[in-house]
Protein backbone atom coordinates (compact mmCIF):
# COMPACT_ATOMS: atom_id res chain seq x y z
CA UNK A 1 0.00 0.00 0.00
CA UNK A 2 1.44 3.39 -0.98
CA UNK A 3 2.21 6.00 1.61
CA UNK A 4 -0.23 8.89 1.69
CA UNK A 5 -0.50 12.22 3.42
CA UNK A 6 -3.38 14.40 4.52
CA UNK A 7 -3.91 17.78 2.87
CA UNK A 8 -6.64 20.21 3.90
CA UNK A 9 -7.78 23.73 3.11
CA UNK A 10 -8.73 25.02 -0.35
CA UNK A 11 -5.40 26.68 -1.18
CA UNK A 12 -3.40 23.55 -0.43
CA UNK A 13 -5.77 21.06 -2.08
CA UNK A 14 -6.41 23.11 -5.22
CA UNK A 15 -2.70 23.78 -5.65
CA UNK A 16 -1.95 20.05 -5.47
CA UNK A 17 -4.71 19.37 -8.00
CA UNK A 18 -3.31 21.95 -10.42
CA UNK A 19 0.36 21.07 -10.13
CA UNK A 20 0.48 17.37 -9.22
CA UNK A 21 -2.94 15.83 -9.90
CA UNK A 22 -1.47 12.36 -10.30
CA UNK A 23 -0.48 12.33 -6.63
CA UNK A 24 -4.04 12.96 -5.38
CA UNK A 25 -5.85 9.76 -4.43
CA UNK A 26 -9.20 11.11 -3.24
CA UNK A 27 -10.83 14.40 -2.27
CA UNK A 28 -13.56 14.84 0.32
CA UNK A 29 -15.65 18.00 -0.15
CA UNK A 30 -18.35 19.48 2.08
CA UNK A 31 -21.57 18.41 0.39
CA UNK A 32 -23.27 21.68 1.34
CA UNK A 33 -20.65 23.94 -0.32
CA UNK A 34 -21.82 25.62 -3.54
CA UNK A 35 -19.48 28.62 -3.53
CA UNK A 36 -16.87 29.47 -6.15
CA UNK A 37 -14.00 27.58 -4.52
CA UNK A 38 -16.11 24.43 -4.12
CA UNK A 39 -17.17 24.65 -7.76
CA UNK A 40 -13.52 25.00 -8.78
CA UNK A 41 -12.63 21.92 -6.74
CA UNK A 42 -15.36 19.89 -8.46
CA UNK A 43 -14.32 21.13 -11.90
CA UNK A 44 -10.64 20.41 -11.38
CA UNK A 45 -11.29 16.96 -9.89
CA UNK A 46 -13.38 16.00 -12.90
CA UNK A 47 -10.87 17.49 -15.34
CA UNK A 48 -7.92 15.68 -13.72
CA UNK A 49 -9.76 12.41 -13.20
CA UNK A 50 -9.51 12.50 -9.41
CA UNK A 51 -12.19 10.85 -7.27
CA UNK A 52 -14.27 13.38 -5.31
CA UNK A 53 -16.54 12.31 -2.47
CA UNK A 54 -19.31 14.55 -1.08
CA UNK A 55 -19.07 14.42 2.70
CA UNK A 56 -20.66 15.89 5.80
CA UNK A 57 -18.88 18.92 7.22
CA UNK A 58 -18.56 17.25 10.62
CA UNK A 59 -16.64 14.32 9.11
CA UNK A 60 -14.22 16.67 7.37
CA UNK A 61 -13.61 18.60 10.55
CA UNK A 62 -12.88 15.37 12.38
CA UNK A 63 -10.40 14.31 9.70
CA UNK A 64 -8.58 17.66 9.77
CA UNK A 65 -8.87 18.36 13.50
CA UNK A 66 -11.26 21.28 12.97
CA UNK A 67 -9.26 23.01 10.23
CA UNK A 68 -10.60 21.52 7.00
CA UNK A 69 -12.22 24.67 5.54
CA UNK A 70 -14.63 22.23 3.90
CA UNK A 71 -12.14 20.18 1.89
CA UNK A 72 -9.72 17.34 2.65
CA UNK A 73 -7.57 15.23 0.34
CA UNK A 74 -5.35 12.20 0.65
CA UNK A 75 -2.34 12.26 -1.65
CA UNK A 76 0.98 10.58 -2.21
CA UNK A 77 3.92 12.69 -0.99
CA UNK A 78 5.73 14.58 -3.72
CA UNK A 79 9.37 15.59 -3.86
CA UNK A 80 10.20 18.42 -6.25
CA UNK A 81 13.93 17.80 -5.85
CA UNK A 82 15.63 15.17 -3.75
CA UNK A 83 19.01 16.77 -3.28
CA UNK A 84 20.79 20.11 -3.37
CA UNK A 85 22.62 18.91 -6.45
CA UNK A 86 19.37 18.48 -8.34
CA UNK A 87 18.30 22.02 -7.45
CA UNK A 88 21.59 23.65 -8.34
CA UNK A 89 22.13 21.76 -11.59
CA UNK A 90 18.93 23.08 -13.15
CA UNK A 91 19.36 26.77 -12.30
CA UNK A 92 19.56 29.42 -15.02
CA UNK A 93 20.39 32.24 -12.59
CA UNK A 94 22.52 32.61 -9.44
CA UNK A 95 21.19 30.42 -6.65
CA UNK A 96 18.93 31.96 -4.00
CA UNK A 97 18.32 29.51 -1.16
CA UNK A 98 16.50 29.79 2.17
CA UNK A 99 18.00 27.82 5.06
CA UNK A 100 16.00 27.40 8.28
CA UNK A 101 17.91 26.33 11.38
CA UNK A 102 15.74 24.99 14.19
CA UNK A 103 12.33 26.29 13.05
CA UNK A 104 10.01 23.82 14.79
CA UNK A 105 6.59 25.42 14.30
CA UNK A 106 4.89 24.00 11.15
CA UNK A 107 2.89 27.24 10.76
CA UNK A 108 6.15 29.19 10.55
CA UNK A 109 7.60 26.65 8.13
CA UNK A 110 4.57 26.97 5.87
CA UNK A 111 4.72 30.76 5.99
CA UNK A 112 8.45 30.64 5.14
CA UNK A 113 7.62 28.49 2.12
CA UNK A 114 5.13 31.14 1.02
CA UNK A 115 7.81 33.81 1.27
CA UNK A 116 10.27 31.59 -0.58
CA UNK A 117 7.80 31.09 -3.40
CA UNK A 118 6.82 34.76 -3.54
CA UNK A 119 10.40 35.97 -3.94
CA UNK A 120 11.73 33.20 -6.13
CA UNK A 121 13.91 31.20 -3.75
CA UNK A 122 15.03 28.03 -5.45
CA UNK A 123 14.74 25.76 -2.40
CA UNK A 124 14.13 25.69 1.34
CA UNK A 125 16.71 23.68 3.28
CA UNK A 126 16.16 22.41 6.84
CA UNK A 127 17.85 19.93 9.19
CA UNK A 128 16.07 16.59 9.47
CA UNK A 129 16.22 16.63 13.27
CA UNK A 130 14.77 19.21 15.67
CA UNK A 131 12.87 21.00 12.92
CA UNK A 132 9.33 21.13 11.59
CA UNK A 133 8.44 18.64 8.87
CA UNK A 134 6.30 19.28 5.83
CA UNK A 135 3.11 17.95 7.40
CA UNK A 136 -0.53 18.85 6.74
CA UNK A 137 -0.36 21.91 9.00
CA UNK A 138 2.71 23.26 7.21
CA UNK A 139 1.20 22.60 3.78
CA UNK A 140 -2.00 24.44 4.70
CA UNK A 141 0.01 27.42 5.98
CA UNK A 142 2.06 27.36 2.78
CA UNK A 143 -1.12 27.91 0.71
CA UNK A 144 0.20 25.94 -2.23
CA UNK A 145 3.85 26.99 -2.03
CA UNK A 146 4.81 23.49 -0.83
CA UNK A 147 3.98 22.25 -4.33
CA UNK A 148 6.19 24.85 -5.99
CA UNK A 149 9.33 25.24 -3.85
CA UNK A 150 11.67 22.26 -3.33
CA UNK A 151 11.83 21.36 0.37
CA UNK A 152 15.09 19.63 1.24
CA UNK A 153 15.81 18.17 4.69
CA UNK A 154 19.50 17.44 5.23
CA UNK A 155 21.10 15.13 7.78
CA UNK A 156 23.91 17.54 8.67
CA UNK A 157 23.17 21.24 8.16
CA UNK A 158 26.74 22.38 8.83
CA UNK A 159 28.06 19.99 6.19
CA UNK A 160 25.41 21.19 3.73
CA UNK A 161 26.51 24.79 4.30
CA UNK A 162 30.15 23.80 3.72
CA UNK A 163 29.16 22.18 0.43
CA UNK A 164 27.31 25.32 -0.63
CA UNK A 165 30.37 27.42 0.16
CA UNK A 166 32.51 25.09 -1.92
CA UNK A 167 30.16 25.79 -4.82
CA UNK A 168 30.78 29.52 -4.46
CA UNK A 169 27.49 30.30 -2.70
CA UNK A 170 27.64 33.14 -0.16
CA UNK A 171 26.20 32.12 3.22
CA UNK A 172 24.30 35.06 4.71
CA UNK A 173 23.16 34.60 8.29
CA UNK A 174 20.70 36.81 10.15
CA UNK A 175 21.40 38.13 13.63
CA UNK A 176 19.83 40.91 15.70
CA UNK A 177 23.26 42.19 16.74
CA UNK A 178 24.91 42.12 13.30
CA UNK A 179 26.66 45.34 12.26
CA UNK A 180 25.58 45.10 8.62
CA UNK A 181 22.02 45.90 7.56
CA UNK A 182 20.45 43.44 5.13
CA UNK A 183 20.26 46.14 2.44
CA UNK A 184 24.05 46.50 2.59
CA UNK A 185 24.72 42.82 1.92
CA UNK A 186 25.49 41.74 -1.63
CA UNK A 187 22.89 39.34 -3.01
CA UNK A 188 23.83 39.81 -6.66
CA UNK A 189 25.63 36.46 -6.78
CA UNK A 190 24.70 32.99 -5.53
CA UNK A 191 23.49 33.26 -1.94
CA UNK A 192 21.95 31.18 0.83
CA UNK A 193 20.01 33.09 3.46
CA UNK A 194 20.09 31.45 6.90
CA UNK A 195 17.53 32.15 9.61
CA UNK A 196 17.31 30.60 13.06
CA UNK A 197 14.35 30.02 15.32
CA UNK A 198 12.77 32.93 17.14
CA UNK A 199 14.37 33.55 20.51
CA UNK A 200 17.33 31.19 20.15
CA UNK A 201 18.43 32.19 16.64
CA UNK A 202 20.98 30.13 14.73
CA UNK A 203 22.96 27.43 16.45
CA UNK A 204 26.64 28.13 17.10
CA UNK A 205 27.95 25.75 14.45
CA UNK A 206 25.55 27.17 11.88
CA UNK A 207 26.67 30.71 12.69
CA UNK A 208 30.32 29.72 12.27
CA UNK A 209 29.64 28.66 8.70
CA UNK A 210 28.17 32.03 7.70
CA UNK A 211 30.30 34.30 5.52
CA UNK A 212 28.46 37.41 6.68
CA UNK A 213 25.86 38.27 9.31
CA UNK A 214 23.12 40.82 8.62
CA UNK A 215 20.30 42.40 10.58
CA UNK A 216 16.91 43.84 9.70
CA UNK A 217 16.81 47.42 11.03
CA UNK A 218 14.01 47.79 13.61
CA UNK A 219 12.40 51.15 14.35
CA UNK A 220 9.60 50.24 16.73
CA UNK A 221 9.39 48.80 20.21
CA UNK A 222 9.43 45.11 19.29
CA UNK A 223 12.86 43.50 19.29
CA UNK A 224 12.36 40.89 16.60
CA UNK A 225 10.11 39.70 13.80
CA UNK A 226 8.47 36.37 13.20
CA UNK A 227 10.87 34.13 11.25
CA UNK A 228 8.60 34.04 8.20
CA UNK A 229 8.36 37.84 8.14
CA UNK A 230 12.14 38.08 8.44
CA UNK A 231 12.50 35.60 5.58
CA UNK A 232 10.16 37.69 3.45
CA UNK A 233 12.03 40.93 4.16
CA UNK A 234 15.44 39.44 3.38
CA UNK A 235 14.33 37.54 0.28
CA UNK A 236 12.62 40.66 -1.04
CA UNK A 237 15.87 42.57 -0.60
CA UNK A 238 17.75 39.87 -2.49
CA UNK A 239 15.27 40.05 -5.36
CA UNK A 240 15.26 43.86 -5.30
CA UNK A 241 19.01 43.92 -5.77
CA UNK A 242 18.92 41.36 -8.56
CA UNK A 243 16.18 43.17 -10.42
CA UNK A 244 17.90 46.55 -9.99
CA UNK A 245 14.76 48.00 -8.43
CA UNK A 246 14.46 51.06 -6.26
CA UNK A 247 13.62 50.37 -2.63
Amino acid sequence: MSQRSLIYGFHAVLSRLRHHPGSVQVIYLDEARRDKRAQEARRLAEEKGVKLVASEASRLEEMAHGKSQGIVAFAEPIQLARTLDEVLEDLTEPALLLVLDGVTDPHNLGACLRSADAFGAHAVIVPKDRAASLNATAMKAASGAADAVPFIPVTNLARALRELKERGILIVGTDLEASIAVADADFSGPAALVLGAEGTGMRRLTREHCDVLVRIPMYGQVESLNVSVSAGVCLYEARRQRAGLEA
